[in-house]
């Protein structure tokens, strides 16, 4: 094998590897990114789930949310 050819070769696999290098830079930011928006929207399934149970639980003890005809809205023909 020539010295031209294997130095050929060897940019080759550099030119390859440095691909690969910005490759995986790039998927590990995705990745990154991605557990960033699993986290937030975590946190706001559970504050959802959280006002949800207090609600049901002001609609179940009768609070002010409960049978109370002031807090209903009025009919639609108003």
């Amino acid at each position: 094998m020539s010295a031209d050819a294997v130095e050929q070769r060897l940019v080759d696999l550099e030119t390859r590897l440095a691909f690969q290098e910005h490759a995986l830079l790039e998927l590990s930011d995705a990745l990154a990114a991605a557990r960033d928006e699993e986290a937030r929207t975590t946190l706001l399934l559970h504050r959802a789930l959280e006002e949800l149970r207090q609600l049901r639980m002001a609609l179940s003890s009768g609070g002010p949310a409960g049978n109370d005809p002031a807090s209903e809205p009025p009919p639609p023909h108003y």
